[in-house]
């Protein structure tokens, strides 16, 4: 997919940006976080949580306008696809450092540094995909690919974590001790709810964009 820099190329790139990174990405995180059980209760900072979102979208918008320059160039996929891939894996650990509870997070380097290779790939594979696949069975296809792309990513790096508990009540801040400035896990499920409605509206969005670009072109051509 090719566009040029009008407002039909904005609308695309924000409404892909969100799809993929907002309703794609961040919702995946969050959702396999809600089936994520621990001995202890917690809950997630509100304001990181959503500085995660905001990093997917931003991250992804990003990595699609660099690869648009030149969607022909290797050097243009390979830059978009490790700063979209870099962004999903400080996402990822962003995401989870939202996490309010009674002990720290400790994670195998190794681990951290396969899923941050993972994220990268996921993300070469799928910016290389959204601007060359062309039939629909292609597009299940690279859909299927990357989802299961970002599901390894994402659980290479809960493999890494390892959670260890303070007993110590002595030792608790006033946040651990209170879940009142913390977003509940029902409440997260429906903050996620809401995002992937927003990934439909910008499917939706995006799709027109995309239509109506190749009917200008048509027209051009036509002339």
């Amino acid at each position: 997919m090719v566009l040029s820099r009008d407002n039909t190329f904005w609308v695309w790139l924000l409404a892909a940006a969100f799809a993929l990174g907002g309703g794609g990405i961040w919702a995946m995180h969050f959702v396999g976080m809600l089936a994520y059980e621990t001995p202890v209760d917690f809950g997630y900072d509100l304001g990181i949580t959503m500085m995660s979102l905001v990093l997917a979208v931003a991250v992804v918008a990003v990595g699609l306008y660099i690869v648009a320059l030149k969607p022909e160039g290797i050097g243009h996929l390979l830059a978009g696809g490790t700063v979209t891939g870099l962004g999903v894996t400080a996402m990822h650990y962003s995401g989870m450092a939202a996490m309010v509870m009674p002990g720290k997070l400790v994670y195998d380097p190794a681990l951290v540094g396969a899923s941050m290779l993972i994220a990268i790939g996921a993300a070469i594979c799928a910016l290389w995909l959204a601007f060359n696949v062309r039939q629909s069975w292609q597009r299940i296809a690279s859909a299927m690919v990357m989802g299961f792309a970002v599901c390894g990513m994402h659980y290479t790096g809960m493999a890494a974590l390892h959670l260890q508990y303070n007993h110590d009540m002595s030792a608790m801040t006033p946040e651990l001790m209170s879940y009142e400035a913390t977003l509940d896990p029902a409440v997260l499920a429906v903050i996620i709810a809401v995002v992937v409605v927003g990934l439909l509206v910008s499917l939706l969005v995006g799709t027109m964009a995309g239509y109506e670009e190749q009917r200008r072109l048509e027209a051009a051509r036509a002339r």
